[in-house]
C-alpha cells in the first residue's frame, strides 16, 4: 500500500516536471521595450480601465504611476469608483492631470448576476466605447493597487505589436515582506503556474488559457469579437475567463511575469492570504463536491505524501519518497528566487500545501453556508456561473444602454 502510494506520487511528479509546460521554471519575464527597436506603428490608442472600491490607501500612487506613463500614443484612463465609502473618488479627482488623461466615473450598483468588480469593469469599458467608437487600439485592464513603471504600457504594446498577440497579461510582483507573505504568497504564484502553465497558455495549439488580472492588455477588436465584457457576466475568476474566451475565438495569448508592475496590497497576516484563496477556490472547482474531494486527495498525494513516506517508510519505499520529496521542494526554488527570499522556505511547502487545501475547503464551506464569494464587503451568491465555456443565461444591456440607464453623471 505505502509502496504503491510512493510510486504513484513519483510518477505524478515525473509528469509534472517534464510534461506540464515546465511550470516550475521562473517563467517568461517581459523586459522593458527598447524604443529604438520598436515597430513604427507601435503607438495605437490605449485606454486604461481601473475598477476601484475603497482603495483610498493606494489609489493616488497607483493612478499617478499611470498618469506619468511615457507612452507616446494617445493614452486615456477611466477610473470606475465602485460605490467607495472612503473617499477614493475624491482622491482620484484631485490628482494632477496636466495632459487631461483621466476620467472618473461614479459606478452604479451591480445588476443581478454580476460581481461588483466585473460590473465596474463593464461600465469602464462602456465609457471607453463612448469616448472612442472605432474598435482600434487596446484596452488595458488593471487594478487600483498596482504601481506601474513609466515604460510599462509602452512595453506591453510593443510585445503585443511585435508578436502579433491579441492579449498580453502579466503576473505583477506581489508584496512579500511580512512573515505571512514570505511563507504563503510565493506559493500562490507557484500554484497559479501549476494550474495555468505559462508555456501552455502562450502556445496557440494548446487549449490552456489563463491570465492575471493585475495587467491585461487586450485588442479592442478582439474584445468586441467575443462580445465585450458582457461575455464574462457571472464570471468570478474573470481574468482567466476572458483568456478562455479570447483563445476560443482564435486569439493568441501571452502570460508572463512582470518586472515593471507591482502590487502594493499587503497581506500582513495568514488570515489575509486565507481570504484571498477562499474567495474563489471553490469557484475554480466549479462548485463541484466531487472536484473538491479529488483536489484534496491530489494535494495529499502530490505535496504531503512524499515527505511522510520519506520520514516513515522503509527500504526502497523510503528512498522513492525521499527523492520525490526533494524534487517537489526543488521545483519551488525558482519561484522563491524570483521573490528574492531564501530557498530554505521550500522546506515549508508541504505545510503551505496543507494551508491552501484547508482554505479551499473553507471556500466550499462558505459557499454551502450561503456566504458565497466575498469581495470588498460584498457577497455574491447569485452570480451566474461562467467560465468562458458557456454563454451566460441572461445577457446584459448593450454598453451604451447600460451607461445611459445606470451610470449617473459621475464623469470628471
Amino acid at each position: 500500500m505505502l509502496f504503491g502510494l510512493a510510486v504513484l506520487s513519483a510518477l505524478i511528479w515525473f509528469g509534472l516536471i517534464f510534461f506540464h509546460g515546465w511550470f516550475w521554471q521562473a517563467g517568461p519575464i517581459l523586459r522593458p521595450a527598447s524604443p529604438g527597436k520598436a515597430p513604427a506603428d507601435i503607438m495605437p490608442n490605449v485606454t486604461v480601465v481601473i475598477p476601484a472600491r475603497d482603495e483610498a490607501e493606494s489609489i493616488e500612487v497607483a493612478l499617478s504611476s499611470l498618469l506619468t506613463q511615457d507612452y507616446a500614443g494617445r493614452l486615456s484612463l477611466i477610473l470606475v469608483n465602485d460605490r467607495s465609502e472612503d473617499g477614493t473618488g475624491a482622491l482620484a479627482r484631485a490628482l494632477p492631470d496636466p495632459k487631461g488623461r483621466l476620467t472618473v466615473l461614479d459606478g452604479a450598483d451591480p445588476e443581478p448576476g454580476w460581481s461588483g468588480k466585473l460590473w465596474a469593469v463593464a461600465q469602464g469599458v462602456a465609457e471607453a466605447r463612448r469616448q472612442q467608437e472605432a474598435n482600434s487600439g487596446y484596452i488595458l485592464l488593471t487594478d487600483a493597487d498596482i504601481v506601474h513603471a513609466p515604460q510599462h504600457i509602452s512595453t506591453l504594446v510593443a510585445k503585443a505589436q511585435t508578436d502579433t498577440l491579441h492579449m498580453v497579461s502579466e503576473m505583477v510582483e506581489l508584496q512579500c515582506e511580512s512573515l505571512a507573505e514570505r511563507a504563503l504568497v510565493p506559493a500562490f504564484v507557484f500554484f497559479f503556474a501549476l494550474l495555468y502553465p505559462f508555456a501552455q497558455v502562450n502556445n496557440p495549439t494548446s487549449r490552456t488559457a489563463g491570465a492575471a488580472g493585475g495587467t491585461i492588455l487586450i485588442r479592442r477588436d478582439t474584445l468586441a469579437e467575443i462580445g465585450w465584457i458582457e461575455a464574462l457576466k457571472g464570471a468570478l475568476i474573470d481574468d482567466c475567463t476572458l483568456a478562455t474566451c479570447v483563445k476560443q475565438a482564435g486569439g493568441r495569448l501571452y502570460l508572463g511575469h512582470s518586472c515593471l508592475a507591482r502590487s502594493i496590497r499587503p497581506y500582513p497576516y495568514a488570515i489575509d492570504v486565507w481570504r484571498m484563496i477562499a474567495r474563489t477556490a471553490f469557484v475554480q472547482l466549479r462548485y463541484s463536491p466531487l472536484f473538491l474531494v479529488l483536489t484534496v486527495l491530489a494535494m495529499g498525494v502530490v505535496w504531503i505524501a512524499p515527505g511522510l513516506i520519506a520520514l516513515f517508510g522503509h527500504g526502497l519505499t523510503q528512498w522513492i519518497g525521499l527523492v520525490t520529496w526533494l524534487v517537489s521542494i526543488g521545483s519551488f526554488v525558482p519561484t522563491l528566487r524570483r521573490f528574492r527570499i531564501s530557498p530554505l522556505w521550500a522546506l515549508t511547502l508541504p505545510f503551505v500545501a496543507i494551508f491552501y487545501t484547508a482554505a479551499t475547503i473553507g471556500s466550499a464551506v462558505n459557499h454551502y453556508r450561503g456566504r458565497g464569494v466575498v469581495w470588498k464587503n460584498r457577497a455574491y451568491t447569485d452570480a451566474i456561473p461562467n467560465d468562458g465555456r458557456t454563454t451566460p443565461a441572461a445577457p446584459s444591456p448593450a454598453p451604451e444602454e447600460a451607461k445611459a440607464a445606470q451610470m449617473p453623471g459621475g464623469r470628471a
